[in-house]
This record gives C-alpha cells, structure tokens and sequence, in this order.
C-alpha cells in the first residue's frame, strides 16, 4: 500500500516510516523540517529513510493547501498524520503555531482525505493531554475531555472533534490515536528523558516540577508503532447510523513516578543527578494514565517495554549518536 507519513522526520512518524518501509509499503513522507527543536536530527533521522527506493520526502508545511492537496493524485491508500506543533509549554509563548499547524494543517490534511480517491483509512495523532485536569484515573477514552489545560490540549481536542465532522460529512474512516508519553531511540530533545540525560551527563541540575510529585505512562517508541500500524489495519467500519470514526489510547497502562524514573534514568547512566525541585508549570498536570482496555480488545495492543529496558535502549542510542 502507499502510505502518506506527516511529520516523517519527527520522532514517532519516523520510526512508523522506518517499519512501514521495512514490511514493503510505499512511503510517501512530508515534513517541513522547522527548527522547533535541532533540525540536524530531525534530518539525520531523514537521512536514514531517503536511500531507500520506496520513499519520497517532500519538505513542506501540513498548512500549506496549495503544496498539500496535489498529493491526492499520488495513489496514497492511508494516511497516517503525525505532524503537530508539540509541546505543552511552547503553547503559552507561541501559540500561533500551534493554531496554523495543529488547526490549519488538520483542515488541511482532512481535504486532502476527501479527495484522495481510494483512501481507505486516515489515522492521526491525539495526545493525552486531552484529558487535561481529569482527576479520573486511569483516563479512558470515554472520559469527558471539554477541561483542556494548555493551548496544546485544546488543539487536540478540537482534530478529534474535526475528524469526527469529516467522518459524519464525508464518511472517512477516521481513528484518532492518543499518545502517553512516548520515548525512546531517537526521541524528542524537549522530552524527559533526553532533557535529564544531557544535563545528568553534563553535571546540571535537572528541574523537576511539583516538587517530584508528578506520575506518567511513559510508553517505548517501538510499542506506540505497533499499536499506529494495528490501528492502521483497522479502519472503523461505517454502519450508517453513526460516522466511521474510532479513538484510543496508546500508552503502557502504567503510571510511573517521575522519581523512580529519575532513579532507573541514573542507574543507566552510572552517575546521579542535580534535583532541582521547581512548583507545578501552567498547563502541566500531576499524573497521566492510559486505560487501554478498547485498544487492547479492538486493535490487540499490548505493550512489551518497560522503563528498565526503555531507557537503558535510549541511553545507548544517545551515547553512540552524540559521541559521533
């Protein structure tokens, strides 16, 4: 099949390039390589999937209508949609961005949905920052999700409620993918693990919000592709009287206290950190965690790493690329 992969050369979208490539898909991938954070590994990540003979890159924005419509000429049979302005912070100094990328860009790619003729599945990210201050725990995708807490959530909240409207128009099959806290080979320099591992490495302080009170469902990048490509194979079935629309969680069903993390973080690097205790950020939340009973039971996720063997693989990865 050919699959259109947004954010391709972002962290999650281009592990799914990487394994779409690898089982024999055609992959088409768009990106416009901003400098949110270090565009050399965004690019070296690139640079790993350009040789091979099934990928296309084209460098441009999801906003651009004009650069992103003519793809629905191309033969694309699924999309996958990554692409997003991330981060909860950035959203309170930037938060333009956020409305052109997270807003524009799924307009945008949901045209591009409707008139891509044999599309059979438009699978894109959500986040689990939609559950904003839900003191439910753990957060199920039934959970009401109208409290968002950053500019970010609300983006998100607002494609999930966008996909659900080109579903009911159009009947798209539709699945929106909630991710906890992916990390992993190749992650994202704004993330915990590779903020605290440059700055234990480095001998800085680390910032630990709510005074080390804080829990996350910090999911392995390889368990997060295996439940985008499950969805993928998926797509809801359209029964007429409800839009073919499906949401999940995809997150490794347990919270883990920042501390403990901290701890397995240092004991992978040999050496322990700084603990600089800072109050709880705006727009912040103290725990997340994913129920994943629907996508256990619908799409068979099941994930398979935990925090030990997570972050002694993203050690490893990040030694022997920045040694390099």
């Amino acid at each position: 099949m050919v699959v259109l992969v947004t954010g391709v050369a972002g962290f999650i979208g281009f592990h799914v390039a990487k394994t779409l490539l690898a089982r024999g898909d055609e992959v088409i991938g768009v990106d416009n390589l901003n400098d949110y954070y270090d565009v050399a590994l965004k690019q070296a990540r690139l640079d790993l999937l350009t040789p091979h003979k099934n990928f296309l890159f084209r460098k441009t924005s999801i906003a651009d209508k004009d650069a992103m419509l003519p793809l629905a000429r191309t033969g694309i049979t699924r999309i996958v949609h990554l692409a997003a302005q991330a981060g909860v912070r950035y959203s309170l100094q930037n938060p333009f961005a956020y409305a052109e990328s997270n807003l524009m860009g799924q307009v945008v790619m949901q045209e591009l949905a409707r008139h891509t003729p044999n599309l059979a599945h438009f699978v894109y990210a959500s986040s689990s920052s939609v559950y904003g201050g839900n003191t439910k725990i753990p957060f199920a995708v039934g959970d009401a999700v109208t409290k968002p807490v950053s500019l970010y959530a609300a983006t998100k909240c607002a494609d999930e409620l966008m996909a659900y409207t080109y579903a009911h128009l159009y009947r798209i099959p539709m699945t929106g993918l909630r991710f906890f806290t992916v990390y992993g080979p190749w992650g994202r320099p704004d993330m915990a693990a590779y903020i605290f591992t440059r700055q234990i490495l480095a001998g800085e302080p680390i910032k630990v919000f709510n005074h080390g009170k804080m829990r996350r469902d910090f999911t392995y990048i390889d368990d997060i592709v295996a439940g985008v490509l499950a969805a993928l194979e998926k797509p809801p079935v359209d029964k007429g009287a409800e839009p073919p629309v499906a949401l999940y969680n995809l997150g490794n069903s347990q919270a883990e206290d920042l501390t403990r993390f901290i701890a397995v973080l240092e004991n992978a690097l040999g050496k322990k950190a700084i603990i600089d205790l800072q109050p709880m950020q705006p727009g912040d939340v103290p725990e997340t965690f994913a129920d994943i009973a629907a996508s256990a039971r619908d799409l068979g996720f099941k994930p398979m790493t935990g925090i030990e063997q997570g972050i002694e693989k993203f050690v490893a990865w990040y030694r022997g690329y920045h040694a390099g």
